[in-house]
């Protein structure tokens, strides 16, 4: 679509894959519908990794749900590992977000309060359709040495995060390659966004809690003001902490003090996240954060607990891998298709495998070209998708896995 809206031609179709959606884009459209419309939360997702293994069974594949009764890991048939042939895995997140849906579409969320606002039904529908695409054209008399496997992974939303699970049930024993794709709403349907290097952020959630005596608003002086001193850190800490290291971004979302109007409180508590682009940054942010912290409290007189849980680190996408996804989406999209993204300031555990193994995380182009209204941001109530995305998605995966498995080149080799 983005090639044909430049004026661009768009490359010739591969048969076999043209074959596979020609037979099955329809299915796979409904299969994520039916996700959308039943989404489950972080290590929840008992129904969801439940549909993903029927189908997989149905094509004569043999998943293997993980240890915690989510997620799940798919090796596809093929011709075999032959002496230096890669594996690729391709990765795909299961869970749902805490929030309402408020779209209008048919499919909208029957579950209350959780809702497929990031497009993670959108990521598993793309690997589980690159799966069933690839079992069929694994089996042909040309097809590469090598092999491959499907990462199905619960808990991405929450912190560590599920990728932990998957590496620890060996989902990238030998794996060469991994590839990923997230949606993005701010590139049209049939636009890939690519970058080398970090493309989103190191996130951690934070909780202060500060302690004083207490006392009677109308004698502050004879007190530690908790609701002042709180005010204090929120409106301040973070550019302090910004004055330690410029790569640390402090936001508070909550703050509670007190519930009388007349008692100043004994305790208050701070909520927020931190995050950076940077990996070194991220690694000095509990030590900096709390020797910051300790300048506001100290002056005060009260005292102060710090809970810092240590989210993800920066996504760092392999320059290997990034050119080899890109020049297979190229290939098959047309060259303006293909279109540099930003560093993100959201988390993602994808993280986790990519200081493992070579690996490079897309964004896919969601927005629908002729759609006049707003481009909704991921976790947006109102939060939904061009269907289009999902054969763009499965073409550039399919692409993408392929020539990995047939290169012998030294330059695209994994470590």
């Amino acid at each position: 679509m983005s090639a044909a809206r430049s004026g661009h031609a768009v490359p010739p179709r591969d048969a076999g894959i043209d074959a596979f959606l020609d037979g099955h884009l329809e299915e796979l459209i409904t299969f994520r519908r039916e996700l959308h419309a039943h989404p489950e939360l972080s290590h929840e997702e008992h129904e969801t990794t439940a549909r993903v293994c029927e189908r997989l069974r149905v094509a004569g594949l043999a998943p293997r749900i993980l240890d915690g009764g989510t997620g799940l890991l798919c090796d596809l048939p093929g011709p075999g590992s032959a002496p230096g042939s890669p594996r690729v895995a391709l990765r795909a997140d299961l869970d749902a977000l805490a929030m309402a849906d408020e779209t209008t579409v048919p499919y909208r969320s029957q579950v209350p309060g959780v809702a497929h606002a990031c497009g993670h039904d959108v990521h598993t529908t793309v690997v589980l359709g690159a799966g069933l695409a690839l079992t069929r054209l694994l089996a042909g008399s040309d097809a590469p040495a090598g092999s491959v496997r499907l990462l199905f992974e619960p808990a991405e939303e929450s912190a560590p995060g599920g990728a932990l699970d998957v590496i620890g049930a060996g989902g990238l024993t030998e794996v060469d390659w991994l590839f990923g794709l997230h949606c993005d709403p701010k590139l049209d349907a049939g636009q890939i966004g690519v970058r080398v290097g970090p493309i989103t952020s190191a996130a951690d959630l934070v909780e202060i809690r500060l302690h004083g005596p207490g006392g009677h608003t109308a004698r502050p002086q004879l007190t530690v003001d908790l609701v002042a001193l709180a005010g204090r850190i929120a409106s301040d800490l973070p550019d302090v902490l910004r004055g330690s290291d410029a790569g640390l971004n402090l936001v508070f979302g909550a703050l509670h003090a007190g519930d009388a109007a007349n008692v100043i409180p004994a305790t208050a508590v701070l909520r927020g996240t931190l995050r950076t682009p940077d990996r070194e940054a991220w690694d000095t942010a509990p030590e900096l954060l709390a020797a910051a912290l300790r300048g506001f409290v100290d002056a005060a007189g009260a005292t102060a607990e710090i809970e810092h849980d240590r989210g993800v680190p920066p996504v760092v996408n392999d320059e290997r891998a990034t050119t080899l996804l890109a020049d297979a989406a190229r290939a098959t999209l047309g060259t303006e298709a293909v279109v540099a993204t930003e560093q993100s300031a959201g988390g993602d555990d994808f993280a986790w495998y990519a200081e493992r193994v070579p690996s490079t995380y897309a964004r896919l182009g969601v927005h629908d070209p002729a759609s006049s209204g707003p481009r909704r941001d991921l976790h947006a109530s109102t939060f939904d998708v061009d269907e289009r995305a999902i054969a763009i998605g499965v073409r550039v995966l399919v692409a993408a896995t392929l020539a990995a498995l047939r290169t012998s080149d030294s330059r695209f080799r994994g470590a």
